[in-house]
């Protein structure tokens, strides 16, 4: 690294520091009792690329007189099975604050996104059965809840972060643990934000164009546009990336209300009669298209193991995590039953096969005049979602990369709004990506596909686990036969689509993730690095204004 190079971003540092940080920290930094100091590249930092900024206490002594050094935070162990708290004056990381009841929000609120709004229609139409379709929503519901009191067991016998990738990482080694992150990082998030953004933009677009299809190419550009807007709230403000997640939440449920309301009102006034016939004999669903509806309703329960990502933040893990999980599931598959019923109390089988937008046709035809509220509600509800997506997102890319498995400048953060900025980005700019090529139906099919595969190797692990780990401490520990069973549906919905009607996508997803195996082996097992990437990552260090997560502050 260049001598001026050096400078730019030590002045850079310097300059950020001592205007973004605690009251406290600051008045010292000015005094003297913290003196900066800056580790470049093989001049004693742990990482390659970049600069780290450290602080210590006056000439490098703590205020006991010893060896500034960092911490750890292990300031109070608790549950045994916790862990230690990250350290304490690291912006990044958070304490153990999620309880029983935060637990339980998070698991409904991630669930209920835009599946429910948009999914209906693509199961009735692949399945053609009321009945059919009913029965693979509770199914749906029930494998959820299955794989996720098989992940409770994981979660509390490895309480780290990162879920499937410490599990594959315990039961397989590294390799595994990289292919989850390489596809998780590069494929899953984008693409559920790009499904997102999809419904997002189909439900903005329809009521302007109700006498025809939205053009496809204007849903794609507000896709988009939603896309970049969700960037710079993120980017600009965790605490506004937060409060937006908060308003549009309670939206989302606004919406939930809406539709069971009226469902129930046209119940009550008697119209069941779509209820009445289940039209099992006249279904011409074969196997493949009940594994493909499969993915569509599994869409619409995706989340469910969202909380095994937080499980060093929950508050005894051991009793909340799996607790979490059984009330929280089966409350969704409750309001799933009741919103799908409450869609055919108002419309037949072939409006909701026909209609992309199903919610919005919902509104149409019980509201009135005021039918737009459906269709704002519904917008507010997949752009909150969204919003979500993309903050948990920007958070996976930022720890995936800070252990190494990609690029370091993804785990840096921006060094006064503290919000992993790069990561951000870049999940955006492959959502974008995502937008621009495929429809919401094979984006759906495409991520089930990809995601499953995974799903299926979290329950192998377990089961490996069971013979290779037998006195592993387990406070929570499910029947054998239940990690069996969810393998064995998993591995169904990775096979029967690829046999009943093979596509290009299913042998993309194959081969990406294989081909993580050529970018592990010289790039994380050897260790080689690019030589022109140091210049690369100061350069976007500059720009973005971001440094390493090793940001801390020692006195």
């Amino acid at each position: 690294m260049s001598d001026a190079m050096r400078d730019t971003l030590a002045s850079l540092l310097r300059s950020s520091v001592r205007a973004q940080a605690h009251t406290e920290n600051a008045d010292k930094l000015h005094n003297g009792a913290i003196t900066p100091v800056l580790v470049f590249p093989n001049e004693g930092s742990t990482r390659e690329g970049g600069l780290v900024w450290r602080g210590c206490a006056a000439n490098c002594d703590a205020e006991d007189g010893t060896a500034g050094t960092l911490t750890d935070g292990n300031a109070n162990p608790g549950d045994k099975l916790e862990g230690s708290d990250a350290a304490p004056d690291d912006p990044v990381h958070l304490k153990r604050r999620v309880g029983l009841f935060s637990g339980v929000a998070l698991i409904v609120g991630t669930m209920i996104g835009s599946g429910i709004f948009v999914s209906p229609s693509g199961l009735l139409e692949r399945t053609g059965s009321v009945g059919i379709s009913f029965i693979i929503w509770m199914a749906c519901g029930l494998l959820s809840l299955l794989g996720a009191l098989a992940y409770a067991e994981l979660g509390t016998m490895n309480t780290s972060s990162g879920a499937e990738y410490a599990y594959f990482m315990d039961a397989f080694g590294g390799p595994p643990a990289f292919l989850f992150s390489w596809v998780s990082t590069l494929v899953l998030k984008p693409s559920q934000m790009a499904i997102i953004c999809l419904s997002f933009a189909k439900y903005a677009v329809e009521p302007f164009v109700s006498e025809c299809e939205p053009p496809n190419a204007l849903v794609k550009l507000v896709a988009v546009i939603s896309i970049v807007m969700i960037l710079a709230v993120n980017c600009y403000s965790v605490n506004l990336a937060t409060k937006v997640q908060n308003i549009f939440t309670a939206a989302k449920l606004v919406a939930i209300a809406i539709i069971v309301c009226g469902g129930a009102y046209k119940l009550i006034l008697g119209n069941t009669r779509h209820l009445q016939e289940p039209n099992f004999a006249s279904s011409t669903a074969t196997l493949g298209n009940i594994a493909t509806a499969f993915y569509t309703g599994l869409w619409a329960y995706d989340g469910w193991n969202n909380l095994n990502y937080v499980t060093e933040e929950i508050k005894n893990p051991s009793k909340n995590l799996p607790l979490s999980i059984i009330i929280g599931i089966p409350l969704v598959t409750l309001c799933y039953a009741l919103v799908n019923v409450s869609y055919l109390a108002v419309m037949s089988v072939s409006e909701m096969a026909d209609s992309e937008a199903v919610a919005v046709t919902f509104g149409n035809r019980l509201l009135g005049p005021l039918a737009w509220l459906m269709p704002l509600a519904v917008t507010i509800s997949t752009f909150g979602s969204a919003n979500g997506t993309l903050f948990v997102a920007g958070r996976l890319c930022f720890a995936a990369s800070r252990e190494g498995h990609l690029l370091d400048i993804l785990s840096y953060v921006h060094v006064r709004r503290f919000t992993p900025a790069p990561g951000l980005i870049f999940h955006s700019l492959i959502a974008v990506a995502m937008v621009l090529y495929g429809t919401i139906d094979s984006l759906i099919d495409f991520f089930s596909f990809t995601a499953w595969i995974f799903y299926g190797g979290a329950m192998l692990a377990l089961i490996v686990m069971r013979y290779t780990k037998p006195n592993a401490p387990r406070p929570y520990k499910v029947p054998i036969i239940i990690p069996y069973v969810v393998l064995i549906v998993s591995a169904y919905l990775v096979v029967a689509p690829i046999i009943d009607k093979p596509q290009w996508e299913y042998l993309y997803a194959g081969g990406f993730i294989l081909g993580g195996l050529l970018v592990y082996l010289p790039f994380v097992k050897w260790g080689y690095s690019l030589p022109f990437m140091d210049k690369i990552t100061v350069f976007l260090q500059m720009v973005l204004e971001v440094v390493p997560t090793s940001t801390t502050f020692e006195y």
